[in-house]
């Protein structure tokens, strides 16, 4: 990351713009940095100023205890700042939560888009597995585990165990270990796994909820009801995307909505 800003709470948040235009800020979900989201800056660079930035507690930013939602709130209050005063929000999975959350609190939004942000209330079993994982990885964390808070997240994520041991061995590991507190701050902001219908009748810009038509059922239903519970809210699907949406395939549709 090129550049920093700093956080209300004195916390430098670190980012990176790409492209000319209206500025688009781009949030990543959880075990991510901004660089995860920089293929999808790059696909938006041709018609807006896209800015990416690591959430606070991973890759470049700072962090300051005690965590809050409100506190990621006011990093993107910062980095609006940074953008030139109002912009529009994209967040993807458990960022989602984030931007909901920011456009909600009033910031200067003009328009707002989340793709698939995996609220669980449409599957009791994932309610379920949601409260044992924030049991669990609480004590992980606690007790100084992060190699098991990462794997308690790669689980919830419905990776194989295959899958998780390969991670053990690659090179990642170490960096994931080390941004494994921050799973505390996602889950955070994702409250208790519902779709929080009340916040979200209050926030006053459009949002544009997208979902891949590959997805799991019930995130294409959490997604959808997002779009209902926002009163200018819209829903989009992607066809043959799934939760790891391909950038290229995202940019478009994202471009359409928020071309003033």
């Amino acid at each position: 990351m090129d550049k920093k800003t700093l956080s209300r709470d004195g916390t430098p948040i670190a980012y990176d713009s790409t492209g000319q235009g209206p500025a688009v800020i781009l949030v990543s979900g959880a075990m991510s940095t901004g660089g995860s989201m920089a293929p999808l800056a790059a696909a938006l660079a041709d018609r807006f100023t896209a800015f990416v930035y690591d959430r606070r507690g991973r890759g470049e930013s700072g962090d300051t205890a005690p965590y809050a939602v409100q506190r990621e709130v006011e990093d993107l209050a910062a980095l609006i700042g940074a953008a030139g005063g109002e912009v529009c929000l994209c967040g993807v999975s458990s960022g989602g939560a984030l931007v909901l959350e920011a456009a909600a609190s009033g910031l200067p939004v003009r328009r707002a888009a989340v793709y698939e942000t995996p609220f669980a209330d449409f599957s009791e079993e994932g309610a379920k597995e949601r409260a044992a994982y924030t049991e669990n990885l609480t004590a992980a964390l606690a007790e100084g585990r992060r190699g098991a808070a990462v794997e308690l997240f790669m689980r919830l994520a419905g990776m194989p165990d295959e899958m998780i041991e390969g991670a053990r061995q690659s090179p990642m590991w170490a960096g994931m270990e080390a941004a494994a507190p921050s799973l505390a701050y996602d889950n955070t902001v994702m409250g208790d796994g519902l779709v929080p219908r009340d916040r979200l009748a209050s926030i006053p810009v459009p949002v544009l909820a997208v979902a891949g038509g590959a997805s799991p059922e019930w995130l294409r239903e959490a997604t959808r009801a997002v779009a209902e519970a926002v009163p200018r809210g819209s829903y989009r699907s992607l066809e043959g995307q799934t939760h790891m949406v391909d950038p290229n395939a995202l940019a478009p549709v994202l471009a359409e909505y928020f071309t003033p």
